[in-house]
């Protein structure tokens, strides 16, 4: 970066690397400021143990336990928050309307700390007040039975455990309802969507063994150092024994490029880190499609030239639809891979030489690859890749969906899913006795739509932050607004719980790190990782209220209200988690013996056919996709379009927002920030420093962000970055993957204007 650039307030480069002294100073401040300093550190060395808790971050899977400490800094960030002693009590809320909290910011919202008491909106006060737990769940009932069923949305957070989603799912279908809009549809829908046409399941293929046995690994849209932090030592152990890794992001960040261990004696006494890409590809953003196309092209040209690149045998034997993936790839030139892609033919070319030695390959991949117009197609993009040189179904290869919340794949696996199969609900019929209904129901796009068209009454929501976490929250907010009645089931206060409908509810729940008591006495729930091990977490805290319940016996609680026939004995099921564990034994497959199974410590894998080399497809194999042309994403309209990628900082997590630092990035307490590529800059007649507004360049739309400083950054030319959600201002409602109803994200067109002036330099050579 130029040292003549002139200063900008809470912008300083950032030179040292990921982790290390900076991950623990920034670990011990979170404890200062949100816990008991005698609670901590026993509460975080019980993090991802077998006898304690799941962290309550990212999903990534827990190692052998050797170590002492098994979280990361955001993990700690995460326990923190919810163990903090910071209350948001009946008295505070009595002094504070709605109207005057809508005017704090996010941040200042969420950090009020944990809800105390179930609350209930007064319109004539603007104001929360306490309501007891059987008064409201018999409002809601009788307001629910008022309805339609498809007039109810059921909301789910990727944090439920999969006993609360199991009885959630149960609860609306028994009702009659198959909305499930969930945080997967923002996020990974695209490949829960996109893998079972390839290959047969909706999940990742790898283990962590798989990892111990790879000899490549390529890096795709994801940036592991802020959101799945807890990889970081398994690529730093990749590194270190000389596994190539291969990066693809639009954005050079910190912790692809090097990373120190807390957990090395010798990185921290000597200040050393380890270099973990071994080669940094800058794609541009929509450019991956390309890229992964032109990796393609040169293993033909090489299995062609030389023989015995791509397997042969494994394409004859476990896939269809090779011969017409081949044709569309050698008809893709390369002068439309290079412009889609941002990078040279040269590259692209050592990428395929690189993979054609490895033996064993894992992709992982994650929101850079999903957030697309045509996210599905990209996702089964990867699995083609993995499939030319049968890299699925072997040790040390496959694929890796990164997933988010720890718990968002487990929501699907037991039945959080919009879109049923038929076998599943046969068993729950077979199961429970009642007929499940089996048409489609509402994804989250279509649940705001649903609302806004004022179709859809009631909102339920089992965690998460909907509406902010929504593309277009102008319109989001909005359909909220229309509603009935909105039910929240938190741990602390946010923004969405402030849109308040007729009747509104918010429900303080326990955390992870909570003691569950129920009448058969302390209950563990259990949760599935990115690698679709399911174990137990058990919470030892004392709650942080008398009053909270289990997100499992609110289900439960509200179900018994609104269902006075239902030949389900909710409360019974909620007195003893083995009794609900029971039911999804009998329901789905795969979790036999599952009381018995998750008293071992790291609990058990759930079955993976494509692991066996068995697809579970309608043609019984693995089968190759066609990519028409290399665009991921809608053309933009104007001139001096440029493509933004929304994203996180490192102190966030979802919509949640730790503090408004980004330390790897070099931006401090603040987010009012758009990363661009300095050379662009140059082009448009910007400066670091200057402030913008931004204007998406989509046809008709009117959507702006306004009052945004540029920040010249490590990014690929025609691409620049801002902060999620505010940047959601920017992104259409119907601007999304129609395979999936995945919002692009990833890759919105947009317009600069310098404030005060506009821009009339042309960019050269995009």
């Amino acid at each position: 970066m130029s040292n003549h650039r002139r200063q900008v307030p809470g912008i300083h480069h950032y030179a040292g690397p990921a982790g290390g002294w900076g991950a623990l100073k920034a670990t011990a401040i979170a404890v200062r400021t949100q816990m008991d300093v005698f609670d901590a550190p026993a509460t975080l060395l019980r993090t991802n143990q077998p006898d304690g808790f799941d962290c309550p971050g990212c999903a990534w899977p827990d190692k052998e336990h050797k170590s002492t400490f098994q979280f990361c800094e955001n993990g700690a960030k995460a326990v923190t928050w919810e163990a903090t002693t910071k209350r948001v009590t009946p008295e505070f809320l009595a002094q504070h309307t709605v109207s005057d909290l809508w005017q704090q910011p996010d941040f200042e919202i969420e950090g009020l700390g944990r809800l105390t008491h179930p609350l209930a909106y007064h319109p004539q006060s603007d104001t929360f007040r306490p309501v007891s737990w059987e008064q409201a769940f018999a409002r809601i009932g009788e307001v629910l039975r008022e309805l339609s069923p498809d007039r109810v949305e059921f909301y789910t957070s990727g944090r439920a455990s999969n006993e609360a989603a199991f009885l959630y799912q149960l609860f609306a279908r028994e009702l009659g309802s198959n909305n499930f809009p969930d945080c997967s549809n923002l996020c990974h829908q695209a490949t829960s969507i996109g893998l079972p046409r390839s290959i047969g399941i909706g999940k990742g293929t790898v283990s962590l063994e798989d990892f111990d046995r790879t000899e490549l690994v390529i890096s795709i849209g994801h940036n592991p150092g802020t959101n799945h932090p807890r990889m970081m030592g398994t690529l730093h152990e990749l590194a270190r024994r000389g596994v190539p890794i291969i990066v693809f992001n639009p954005l050079r960040e910190t912790a692809l490029e090097r990373f120190a261990d807390p957990q090395s004696v010798v990185e921290m006494a000597t200040y050393s880190a380890t270099d973990i890409a071994s080669t940094y590809f800058q794609v541009k953003a929509g450019g991956d499609a390309a890229a992964l196309k032109g990796i393609a092209k040169h293993l033909l040209v090489l299995d062609a030239a030389r023989g015995n690149v791509l397997d042969h045998d494994f394409i004859a034997r476990h896939t269809a639809g090779f011969a017409e993936f081949a044709a569309d790839i050698a008809a893709t030139d390369w002068e439309a891979i290079e412009q889609g892609s941002g990078l040279l033919r040269p590259q692209l070319e050592s990428v395929a030489e690189a993979y054609a030695k490895s033996n064993a390959t894992i992709i992982t991949y994650g929101m850079g690859i999903t957030q697309h117009n045509k996210g599905t197609a990209n996702v089964r993009l990867i699995a083609d890749l993995l499939l030319l040189r049968g890299n699925i179904g072997k040790p040390g290869a496959g694929i890796c969906p990164l997933r988010g919340h720890s718990n968002v794949q487990g929501n699907r696996t037991v039945g959080i899913n919009e879109k049923p199969s038929a076998a599943f609900l046969n068993k729950l019929e077979e199961v429970f006795g009642f007929t499940p209904p089996s048409a489609p129901g509402h994804d989250a796009v279509q649940a705001a739509q649903a609302m806004l068209d004022g179709q859809a009454k009631a909102l339920i929501c089992l965690g998460g932050n909907y509406a902010v976490a929504m593309p277009d929250p102008a319109q989001a907010f909005a359909a909220l607004h229309k509603l009935d009645l909105s039910v929240h089931v938190a741990t602390r206060l946010n923004r969405t719980h402030l849109l308040v409908g007729k009747e509104t509810f918010i429900f303080p729940c326990l955390g992870r790190t909570e003691l569950d008591m129920q009448r058969a006495g302390p209950q563990s729930i259990t949760v599935e990782d990115s690698m679709s091990m399911v174990h137990a977490s058990h919470g030892k805290l004392p709650p942080a209220s008398p009053l909270l319940r289990s997100e499992p016996a609110i289900v439960a609680g509200i179900a018994h209200a609104t269902l006075p026939d239902s030949r389900i004995d909710w409360l019974e099921l909620v007195a003893d988690y083995d009794r609900i564990r029971e039911r999804i034994e009998q329901t789905l497959p795969g979790f036999d013996n599952f009381n018995a199974r998750i008293r071992i410590p790291g609990g058990f894998r759930l079955p993976l056919p494509p692991t066996e080399r068995i697809w579970p497809t309608a043609t019984g194999k693995a089968m190759f996709s066609l990519f028409e042309g290399v665009e991921e994403n809608s053309p933009g309209v104007g001139e001096n379009v440029l493509r933004l990628v929304t994203l996180r900082s490192h102190d966030q997590y979802n919509t949640t927002l730790y503090a408004l630092d980004d330390r790897y990035r070099g931006v401090f307490g603040r987010r009012d920030v758009l990363f661009m590529n300095e050379e662009d800059m140059q082009q448009l007649g910007l400066e670091h420093g200057d402030r913008v507004d931004i204007t998406t360049a989509l046809p008709g739309s009117t959507q702006r962000l306004d009052d945004i400083t540029l920040v010249a950054y490590r990014i690929a030319q025609g691409t620049v970055a801002a902060y999620y959600p505010e940047a959601n201002v920017l992104v259409p409602l119907d601007y999304l993957d129609k395979e999936s109803g995945t919002p692009s994200y990833k890759s919105v067109p947009v317009q600069l204007t310098l404030r005060s002036k506009e821009i009339r330099q042309p960019p050269k050579g995009r």
